[in-house]
């Protein structure tokens, strides 16, 4: 990325990350617009509105219009690039990314900043925690999920060179890097960061650095955990996971958001019908989360890397 380097992004939040990869992809791409609806600032793609101020159109408070709107700029021949909150455009926005968006199969990128808990003292009306399910249920939708900062630069681009409806879902704070040397990122296909035989752990988003430390902690106790950043949760990468079943046998899967209709039920799905294998899933379990601190909330709600260590430990005791 020009003026950027790796040290640099390494700094950066996730959304400061999408906020520097839309305008390096915004020099490559005359057609690439942004549409914002009253939140530019706030998901940090007010560096592309700053430079490219003719290309970037506000809606206000309209996440069904921005979206619909969308949709018309996609079937003009632009790469129309739709921002706000994740709960907005999967909540209030959701009639519209179907059926304006998904059923006609339009180029539109829809990225999303503040998901998961990353609103966690705005209450259950801020939280991100459906999202994934609701976008999984659409036909054509893609979801790609970064786990760091790097990760989001490399993501925003492959997204914007993917023909098609895009869910790129990304949190608002700081990010613990996962990656420290340079990496392939490509649409539908996971990243193997650590090799193991004994289980499989299966992450996305804030979740693969838990998982990494999970991996961590069961290695000290002779339990080798295979690590997958499984960054694109539709279409999922069902070779990554039937090899991963084939391999280690047990399967735990990490996500923050609610543990009906996400990652955990893909990588089920797909296990079930060729290589039935132990998968527990370590995610929300079907509740409203409350209201406080974040890193309070993902410990309440059993969303750390003691809760995967302690998944993978029952993982491994079940498939004997």
């Amino acid at each position: 990325m020009p003026g950027l380097n790796m040290a640099d992004i390494e700094k950066m939040s996730a959304r400061d990350a999408f906020g520097s990869a839309l305008v390096a992809a915004g020099e490559k791409n005359p057609n690439l617009v942004l549409l914002g609806a009253d939140a530019i600032g706030s998901t940090r793609a007010a560096a592309f509105a700053d430079r490219f101020p003719e290309r970037t159109f506000n809606f206000g408070i309209a996440e069904q219009e921005m979206v619909s709107a969308a949709a018309g700029f996609a079937l003009c021949g632009k790469v129309p690039i739709a921002t706000a909150y994740g709960f907005l455009i999967s909540l209030r926005a959701c009639e519209q990314v179907r059926d304006d968006i998904c059923y006609q199969n339009l180029n539109v990128k829809l990225m999303s900043t503040h998901a998961g808990l990353s609103m966690a003292a705005g209450g259950t009306t801020h939280h991100s925690t459906e999202d994934v399910a609701i976008m999984r249920s659409f036909a054509n939708m893609t979801i790609v999920a970064p786990s760091d900062a790097l990760e989001t630069v490399k993501a925003v681009q492959a997204v914007i060179d993917y023909n098609g409806p895009v869910y790129l879902r990304m949190g608002r704070g700081s990010l613990e890097s996962v990656y420290s040397s340079e990496f392939v990122f490509e649409v539908g296909k996971s990243i193997q960061l650590r090799d193991g035989g004994d289980v499989t752990l299966i992450a996305y988003g804030i979740m693969v650095a838990e998982a990494l430390k999970a991996a961590e902690s069961l290695a000290l106790e002779g339990i080798e955990a295979r690590v997958i950043n499984m960054h694109t949760i539709k279409p999922l990468d069902e070779a990554a996971v039937l090899k991963a079943a084939n391999d280690t046998g047990c399967i735990v899967t990490a996500e923050e958001h609610n543990i009906i209709g996400g990652l955990g039920e893909a990588v089920a799905g797909c296990t079930s019908a060729a290589v039935p294998v132990p998968v527990l899933r370590v995610g929300i379990n079907d509740i409203f989360c409350g209201i406080g601190p974040e890193d309070g909330l993902r410990a309440k709600l059993g969303l750390t890397a003691a809760d995967i260590t302690a998944a993978a430990k029952k993982a491994v005791a079940l498939k004997r």
